[in-house]
């Protein structure tokens, strides 16, 4: 198995991105708050042409960081959102069936079909030809990251997806190169950065991680968050980011189903804002729980806890 190091371009780093730190400067201008580790993962990632592998709870930003790396490269970002069941037909190509039976249906209109037994076989074999032609071929998200002059390629919740198609990703991120019987195989010139990303609903075999720069993404820590929710929403006050980002943070030692993340901090915030409130209160602390807490028994058991306690905890904290 060849290694894309050998035969391919390196991806471009940023213009003036030297280190992690640099990186981590232009994803921050893009408004992506990358702690020191993530930074380093990225622009090692980058440096040794190798998939980034982003495992984490949902809603740490491990999505983000793909659009954020994007718009630092100033290349399209091109999702592969993972789902059980999904096949090669919706990751790699597909043939436009309508289009090829139209165009059929146009050659017998212009009397291509209706020839000499002599004639036929020579026009049966244009014809085929014609509709394996690459006009009728649809990319899918990763024939489309191949063909790209440079993008970022986003697979996304790769743990939704089963045994087999782990095994295709590792035969195309092995390579770099998705074959097409009827027309040979593609290459890029330079390859895709690609970031993957789990939930870690299941276990992600081991060889496909071991093609990848593997990285832990966790809960970002008191004052990041606060930083992050500045960063997002400019408007929001010092005194009710902290506030908010303190009363997630003491849900998230709770025994929940879907502790909050940084999304559902910001929706949390946007919401308060939403309706005026300048402090957390328990009152509108439990008014506003949808946007925070997804599940009625999280909700529930947030309520048992007694928000008074925990909003007058997360107002001290402010």
């Amino acid at each position: 198995m060849s290694d894309p190091a050998e035969t391919s371009t390196t991806p471009r780093l940023p213009d003036g991105v030297h280190d992690p730190v640099g990186l981590a400067a232009q994803l921050e201008e893009h408004g992506y708050l990358a702690d020191d580790g993530l930074a380093t993962a990225a622009y090692l990632a980058l440096a040794l042409r190798r998939p980034l592998f982003l495992e984490g709870d949902a809603g740490v930003g491990k999505t983000a960081i793909a659009q954020a790396l994007a718009d630092v490269l100033d290349a399209p970002l091109i999702r592969l959102q993972c789902y059980e069941g999904i096949d090669a037909a919706q990751a790699l190509y597909d043939w436009n069936f309508p289009r090829q039976v139209l165009h059929l249906r146009s050659a017998e209109a212009a009397g291509r079909v209706d020839v000499d037994a002599s004639d036929r076989a020579v026009v049966a074999e244009e014809l085929e030809s014609e509709l394996y032609d690459r006009r009728f071929l649809v990319a899918r998200p990763l024939l489309q990251a191949l063909e790209a002059e440079l993008a970022v390629l986003l697979i996304d919740e790769v743990d939704r997806a089963d045994d087999e198609f782990e095994a295709l990703l590792l035969e195309v991120l092995s390579e770099f190169a998705i074959t097409v019987p009827e027309l040979g195989t593609i290459r890029p010139g330079t390859p895709p950065v690609v970031v993957l990303t789990s939930n870690r609903t299941r276990e992600v075999h081991d060889a496909l991680k071991r093609r990848c720069y593997y990285h832990w993404v966790d809960h970002p820590s008191f004052d990041r968050e606060v930083a992050i929710v500045r960063s997002r929403m400019p408007g929001v006050g010092e005194e009710l980011a902290r506030q908010v980002v303190a009363a997630v943070q003491l849900l998230r030692e709770q025994d929940l189903l879907k502790p909050p993340g940084v999304a559902e901090t910001l929706d949390w915030t946007e919401a308060l804002v939403a309706l005026g409130a300048e402090q957390l209160d328990p009152e509108v602390a439990t008014r506003t729980l949808g946007s925070v807490l997804k599940f009625r028994e999280d909700q529930e058991r947030a309520r048992e806890m007694d928000m008074g306690p925990m909003v007058a905890r997360a107002v001290m904290h402010g």
